[in-house]
């Protein structure tokens, strides 16, 4: 027994032997609706990572200070002094610019730590970095400009010591300040 599903040509045409043919490849509207749905989703998840970034890089800033204080502290008990410009030996070089950089070039100078590298830069260097400031070596003040004026570490956060010169905003929000 025969199915027929129709006639061409005034000829019966069973299911044996109709042949289905198939398109290859896609429209070029398809392809276009595709790449536009995937342009809108990628832009919602860029969008939607931001705050998570900025989140990411001041919660490593405050985490480089923590790392900077050790070494500042090394450079203290090998010293007697922080980093400054007033304080110069031979054994423990200060630095006459009194700057995040100076403070580089003397902890490393005074052999406590090998090599600048080992000292963490901004997340966002060079556009942004790290600062120091020490009025007679005794104390420091060292910072950092946060992205999220909404952190958390600003709920109680009020500075009143020494504020170095190169503080952006003065050691107020967005910048974050620590001292000893």
């Amino acid at each position: 027994m025969e199915l027929y599903v129709g006639k061409v040509d005034n000829q019966p045409v069973s299911i044996e032997t109709m042949t289905i043919e198939y398109k290859k490849g896609f429209t070029l509207i398809e392809i276009l609706i595709v790449v536009a749905i995937i342009a809108i989703l990628a832009s919602i998840v860029i969008v939607g990572l931001g705050p998570a970034q900025q989140s990411g890089r001041d919660a490593r800033r405050l985490s480089d200070l923590q790392g900077i204080q050790n070494g500042l502290e090394l450079y203290y008990q090998k010293c007697g002094f922080y980093p400054n410009a007033v304080d110069n030996t031979t054994a423990c070089p200060g630095d006459a610019s009194n700057d995040f950089a100076g403070m580089v070039s003397a902890v490393v100078g005074s052999g406590v730590i090998s090599s600048a590298s080992n000292i963490p830069n901004d997340p966002s260097y060079p556009h942004q970095s790290y600062f120091y400031g020490s009025a007679n070596g005794t104390s420091y003040t060292l910072g950092a400009t946060l992205e999220n004026q909404n952190n958390s570490v600003f709920a109680n956060y009020s500075f009143t010591s020494y504020v170095p010169t190169s503080a952006p905003n003065a050691c107020k929000v967005p910048d974050y300040c620590v001292t000893l």
